[in-house]
Order: structure tokens, then sequence, then C-alpha cells
């Protein structure tokens, strides 16, 4: 199975060419955040175009608030079935889980740290426990939003420290473990990170930088339960193209 996941930025001028450098990669699923009611329809026509069959999008059903215009969308080449919300997600918009067989595909873009009221703590929180009870195959890709640094064994720093590693006292342990559920979390109960999985820890493969890229971090991820990663890799060229301002992640996920 080919996923790819990808936050396009909403981005309306260079959608067309979002969904042509999509289509050039055969992938069997797609996960993407940043979708606007306004790029909907777009992605939609130029996915079925592209040969996929079904199509789910978070904001449908939602009244959103018009500061949180930003949706979520899995689109796949078999039928998909829409699952409920996990409880206690703050702005449901940013979270669509969907079962394509018997396989969980969950899509999660994290909202940024200073979003009003803990909502990225909220979130992590309660991804992180409906994912700890996955029995079967399952995948969680999207732009998680942390972490802030990724250590040679596999350890995280997440946006809850400072850029020296000081745990931040406004934010404090609660903020820290939260971040941590996910990307490291999850680890410890079996899932796989597919990039890290391949690639080890020894180099930083931001997927979101600022200009010429200087800095950034590893946002976007794709991790893995019942799966055995044989490719990823980010298209990093995408990016640097202008298309978004993050890099997509294509993974090719073997069932374990």
């Amino acid at each position: 199975m080919r996923v790819i996941t990808w936050n396009v930025a909403g981005r309306v001028t260079k959608q067309a060419q979002q969904a042509a450098a999509l289509a050039s990669t055969a992938a069997d699923v797609v996960a993407l955040q940043e979708v606007t009611a306004r790029t909907a329809p777009l992605w939609r026509a130029a996915l079925a175009d592209a040969g996929f069959t079904a199509c789910e999008l978070a904001l449908d059903g939602l009244r959103v608030q018009r500061k949180r215009l930003l949706g979520v969308l899995v689109a796949a080449r078999e039928p998909v079935r829409r699952l409920p919300l996990p409880d206690g997600v703050p702005w449901p918009e940013r979270v669509l889980c969907c079962e394509a067989g018997d396989v969980e595909i969950v899509n999660f873009h994290s909202p940024i740290s200073p979003a009003p009221e803990l909502a990225k703590v909220r979130a992590h929180e309660a991804l992180a426990a409906y994912l700890a009870d996955a029995e079967g195959p399952a995948i969680l890709c999207g732009d998680l939003n942390t972490p802030r640094r990724e250590l040679d064994d596999g350890e995280v720093l997440t946006f809850a420290h400072d850029s020296a590693g000081r745990l931040r006292e406004e934010r404090g342990e609660r903020w820290n473990e939260a971040e941590r559920a996910l990307v490291f979390g999850l680890r410890q109960r079996g899932w796989v990170d597919a990039y890290r999985a391949l690639h080890g820890y020894g180099h930083r493969s931001a997927s979101w930088t600022f200009a010429q890229d200087r800095g950034g971090w590893r946002l976007d991820h794709i991790l893995a339960r019942g799966f055995e990663p044989v490719a990823a890799e980010y298209a990093h060229e995408w990016r640097r193209s202008g298309l978004s301002d993050h890099s997509a992640l294509i993974a090719d996920l073997r069932r374990g």
C-alpha cells in the first residue's frame, strides 16, 4: 500500500499543480491537510480523475468557526467508511478516521502551539487515548506539529521545550507528554515510524523549513501498526518549488 500525507497549505492557485504531482505517484491512499471549503471541490474532482473512487472530508457537515477553516481529507482507490471521531477531539475539522477494508486510517492535523484553550494538548491526548486501543492494522498520518527535535537514540524533544532543550514552565509536563504520546509513545506500543524505521535518526530531514531550507522541523509523519515500511521518502522538491510550505511524505507499507 502506498500512502501519501501532505499539508497542501490551502493554496488555490497551486492546487492543479499539487494534484498533478500527487497523481504522478500512483498512491493508494492520500491524506491531505489544510483543505478548505474553496479547494475541496477542486480536490474531489482532481482525485476522482486520478482514480480515487472514495473521498472523505472532515469539513463535511460541520459548522466551523471563521478562524478555523482548514480541514483534512482522505482519498482512496477502494471504498472507505467514515468512522466516528475519537472522544475529546477539540477541533473536529482536523481529525478524520476512516476504514479501508480492514485498515483504519487516521488523518490528523495538529493545532499549533499558540492555539487557544490548550487545543494542541487536548487533541494529542484524545488521539493517543484512541489509538492506544487499536488492535488491527492502522495508519496514523498527517501534520502532527511535533517534535521539536529528534535525538540519535530515537528520543524526542517537544515544543514544550525551549530551543536549549529546557522544559518551559508555562507549558510543563502535561504538554510534553501530550506531544510525545504520538511520535514517541505509539512506538512503545508496537507502532512503526515509517520514515525513521528505514532511515534511522542520524539526520534531520525537516519537512517544514524556513526560507532556503534553513532550520525547520520534521512535522509530517506516517506511523503504522501491522505494517512493515519498505520505502519512505519526503518530496522535498514539491516544497522547494513552492507547491506548499510542507514536504509530502510518501511511504510504501507491506502488511506484517
